[in-house]
């Protein structure tokens, strides 16, 4: 008898990634292999809404949310099944993205194989929190929050386009044409970052090594910081950690700041818009998310 009562698929049918005949797929391999729960295929209809669909499904019962995407989409449906409050819905991912991080860095079996096992773990989220009080709005990332160069260059790429090519071209401009971004930490102390990344896996973007021993169930986050240093120390950085590593680096369960000018910001693979005068908090949600990898 399986752990799961249905499974949900979701997907968004306009991919670049052929999330829809991956979906398919999945879909086909557990109709015959679990042959008593119940497959359902979801296709999203437009920004979003892969978070109101997740919502929706994790609310009762016990689902399993697999999202057939990369880690943006993958973003939304844990968030979506946060929002549920749901304790007994689990999620998972099928890569069908463009980087990948989280499935990439986490998987230890076939998917299919897992869910058919049942084989439920509990790992970390973040929890950002923009503003304060009751007009607070939350967020969780499963593998990345970034401020700085990460989302600017992501907001190009978004631009320019998928591919090799149309992607290197606008890691090139958003390198180029970027300015470093000043903040405010809790202490009063006033910073000029490069770059400033909270990360629960060990990479990112394919090649990058974030920190060394970093795991998505310690009950921490990796601080990866890079104040004002000039754009050639920010490439050797980033050559670094494509190569050999950054090696460990510090960890933490809260972060705060304030933004001091707008500036962008990613969960995952989601680009969020910042104001001026946002007060910007990370903290660890420790064994948050069920899932299955």
């Amino acid at each position: 008898m399986s752990v799961f009562d249905r499974i949900v698929v979701i997907f968004n049918p306009h991919s670049t990634g052929e999330a829809p005949e991956s979906a398919e797929e999945l879909r086909a391999e557990l109709a015959e292999r679990l042959p008593a729960v119940p497959v359902e295929l979801c296709p999203t209809q437009r920004a979003g809404h892969a978070r109101e669909l997740a919502r929706e499904a994790a609310a009762t019962g016990r689902p399993l949310l697999v999202s057939v995407s990369g880690d943006g989409g993958y973003n939304e449906v844990v968030d979506g099944v946060m929002q549920a409050g749901n304790p007994d819905a689990v999620c998972a991912v099928r890569a069908a993205g463009n980087a990948n991080d989280h499935r990439r860095t986490t998987r230890e079996h076939h998917l299919a194989d897992a869910i058919v096992a049942g084989d439920i773990r509990r790992i970390d989220l973040l929890r950002l929190t923009l503003g304060s009080g009751s007009d607070a709005q939350v967020r969780y990332a499963h593998s990345y929050i970034g401020a700085g160069l990460t989302p600017v260059i992501a907001v190009d790429i978004e631009k320019g386009g998928k591919g090799s090519w149309r992607e290197a071209l606008s890691v090139l401009r958003g390198f180029t044409g970027f300015r470093p971004f000043p903040i405010r930490l809790e202490d009063g102390e006033e910073r000029t970052i490069d770059s400033l990344l909270f990360a629960n896996i060990a990479q990112m973007a394919k090649v990058a090594t974030l920190s060394e021993g970093a795991r998505p169930d310690d009950g921490r986050f990796e601080v990866i910081a890079q104040r004002r240093t000039g754009k050639l120390q920010v490439l050797a950085t980033a050559l670094r950690a494509a190569t050999r590593g950054l090696g460990r680096q510090p960890s933490a369960t809260h972060y705060a700041f304030t933004t001091l000018v707008p500036m962008p910001l990613q969960l995952d693979g989601e680009l969020v818009e910042l104001e001026a005068d946002t007060l910007v908090t990370v903290d660890i949600a420790p064994r948050a998310l069920a899932t299955v990898f």
